[in-house]
């Protein structure tokens, strides 16, 4: 297999605002290959990145960039106009899924629950969104990953503040119905949904400090929830990452309501590959370590 895949860049660090992770994530990726004798090289992903690809000769890209110019279609297309095969979803699929307003009317169109939403241009739209949708509810960047930029909202004198937060990461800001209920996440390798984790953490939700810091944050797999429920959510996530286009590998995140009805949130096209993330643990409990997790991305990729 090592011979066929050519030489490898991982590519990880970037401009986004998930540089920290990306840099672990590839470091991780970058390690597992190097130690199954791939011919592997990292790379810091600037705006010289393709010319420094050309240099190196390289056959195939592992992306390893979260957020946005790594995980919104921009590295994808400039690597297809370069001809170098990469992993994960491609220029549509990745360019969707990053945008979170996109997602959702891609999945009410689909019949995928979501939790309902209104976009907040101008400050004069936050009285409206609380009447409309309640408290709490949650503001954040429609261009986000890792919750950067997101702000739970309990009370109304909360929520000017919150929508200026959001703003800092870009001029589209959703404000959402707070689902109250276990947080879910699966992952999506190839065409299969990994097992269920169900998160769970003592901060006000599932923030950056919970994803990648606390040491607080439990992860439940198997989930405990019933395993017939838990197939049929496993399938309508794959479902929900199919209907943006998206292919390859991915995690799917999703909460339930207090009658366990699932509300989608969104999809990861590159998620974290550090020692805190998740679809390493979900591929674990199938038996798949994480040297065979990044082997097998490599696999669909080709």
């Amino acid at each position: 297999m090592n011979e066929n895949i050519g030489k490898i860049a991982v590519l990880m660090g970037g401009l986004s605002a998930e540089r920290d992770v990306s840099l672990k994530s590839g470091a991780r990726i970058l390690q597992a290959l190097q130690a199954h004798a791939f011919d592997v090289v990292g790379v810091d992903a600037d705006r010289d990145v393709l010319r420094r690809l050309h240099e190196l000769a390289v056959d195939r890209a592992f992306i390893a960039l979260h957020g946005r110019w790594g995980e919104d279609g921009v590295i994808q297309g400039a690597l297809e106009v370069a001809g170098i095969p990469y992993t994960g979803s491609g220029v549509l699929g990745s360019a969707l899924a990053i945008d979170k307003l996109r997602t959702k009317i891609m999945w009410q169109g689909a019949g995928i629950p979501t939790p309902e939403y209104r976009l907040l241009t101008k400050e004069t739209q936050l009285a409206d969104a609380v009447s409309e949708l309640g408290l709490p509810l949650f503001v954040k960047p429609s261009l986000e990953g890792s919750s950067i930029g997101v702000t739970k909202v309990t009370t109304q004198a909360q929520l000017k503040d919150a929508w200026r937060t959001a703003r800092e990461y870009g001029e589209s800001v959703l404000a959402e119905r707070c689902i109250e209920g276990p947080e879910l996440t699966v992952g999506i390798l190839g065409d299969e949904a990994l097992p269920i984790i169900r998160l769970e953490t003592p901060r006000t939700f599932y923030d950056y400090t919970a994803k990648y810091e606390a040491d607080s944050t439990k992860y439940h797999c198997p989930s405990g929830l019933d395993a017939d429920f838990e197939l049929a959510l496993r399938q309508q996530s794959l479902q929900a990452f199919q209907v943006l286009d998206c292919s390859g590998w991915g995690r799917v995140d999703l909460m339930l309501d207090e009658h366990d009805a699932p509300y989608f949130l969104e999809v990861n096209t590159v998620p974290g590959m550090t020692d805190h993330s998740l679809v390493p643990m979900a591929a674990r409990a199938k038996g798949m370590e994480f040297d065979q997790l990044v082997q097998r991305i490599l696999e669909i990729s080709l």
